[in-house]
């Protein structure tokens, strides 16, 4: 059901983003200036069919091989395009052909607008991966947004995920969560699953898969709670809180399940394009330039074992272990904001 419905809802029902009945799979944050610049260079026709619930554009990708899962009409894929470069490449995966349509109809259009051509777009499920032809350790980053949570075999996305990204490569992308499991019965609502919400992951569930698939220390970066503008809508969920969220998951050998103080610390150069002044790598590590900043070990390889070291000076190694880092828990890691139940939000 979740793949036909999927296809029906954003290839039939919506015709753009002002369908939609719930800001789920909507970004509601004004992007930075470079990333508003090249969103300006994307055609019109596929920024209308965008439906996206965040900004999927990881910091220092110039030169990578991106991979974007559920890529739709294109809008990430080309924004991402700019972002790598000619010397990088995107594919994105669609299994909706109306979507998939738009993007490919206006590659040569896009190659000619950025002065290179570095986009391809494949048809197929994005939990069969596997059946795409897609080499091992092919990609430098991954990214989604907002797709996960239609599809039934979530484990499978993150299993196939991690088999498709390169040793230090990452998973970055936005998706829509539970503060608790959402009703199996609400799954046969194709409204509820189109709006992103039946599929919805508890947030426990999820760090379960990551873990499961080998990502070992999943890492939140922004979240929201989601408003619900339709009153039939927000009463079948009724008891449920939602949340728009982005993760970076890494493929590194070594983490471990918390986060241990290895007396390290790091110093950020300034010099990622657009985070010149504060680097974030996730929502509790925002680091100044010039700084020197105590991490742990986790934190440490991500940041010395990744396509991110040279924008680093590292001090510190692992032979001395001083414990745990406080505030290493396990409580719902969204901020607990009451969302505006029945106000109306707007889309990019």
């Amino acid at each position: 059901m979740n793949l036909e419905n999927s296809r029906n809802y954003y290839g039939q029902v919506l015709s753009g983003s002002a369908d939609l009945r719930t800001d789920a799979c909507c970004t509601t944050d004004a992007p930075p200036p470079a990333v508003r610049a090249a969103l300006a260079n994307v055609h019109e026709e596929v920024r209308a069919r965008y439906y996206g619930c965040g900004l999927v554009v990881p910091d220092a990708i110039e030169g990578c091989a991106v991979l974007d899962l559920g890529s739709g009409s294109g809008q990430d894929a080309y924004l991402l395009s700019q972002m790598v470069g000619p010397r990088g490449s995107v594919t994105g995966i669609d299994a909706t052909p109306e979507q998939l349509e738009v993007a490919q109809r206006h590659q040569a259009w896009h190659a000619d607008r950025f002065g290179f051509a570095n986009t391809r777009f494949l048809h197929g499920d994005i939990e069969r991966l596997d059946d795409l032809g897609l080499a091992d350790a092919s990609f430098d980053v991954i990214v989604s947004n907002c797709v996960i949570n239609l599809v039934a075999d979530k484990a499978a996305v993150f299993r196939a995920a991690h088999r498709l990204l390169k040793p230090g490569g990452e998973l970055y992308f936005s998706d829509v969560y539970a503060d608790r499991r959402v009703a199996p019965a609400l799954l046969a609502d194709p409204v509820l699953h189109g709006e992103c919400l039946a599929g919805a992951l508890y947030w426990g569930d999820f760090d379960a898969l990551a873990k499961a698939a080998g990502f070992a220390d999943p890492r939140l970066v922004t979240d929201r709670p989601l408003g619900i503008g339709d009153p039939a809508v927000a009463e079948k969920v009724a008891g449920h809180r939602f949340f728009s969220a982005t993760y970076r998951l890494f493929k590194l050998d070594g983490l471990e399940p918390q986060c241990e103080d290895y007396g390290q610390a790091v110093r950020y150069r300034g010099t990622i394009p657009g985070a010149e002044r504060l680097f974030t790598l996730d929502k509790h590590h925002h680091i100044e330039a010039g700084r020197v900043f105590p991490v742990c070990g986790n934190t440490w390889k991500m940041l010395a074992d990744t396509r991110l070291a040279r924008h680093f000076d590292f001090s510190g190694d692992f032979r001395q272990h001083y414990g745990v880092f406080a505030g290493c828990g396990r409580s719902l890691p969204f901020d607990d904001t009451e969302a505006p139940s029945l106000a109306l939000s707007g889309c990019c």
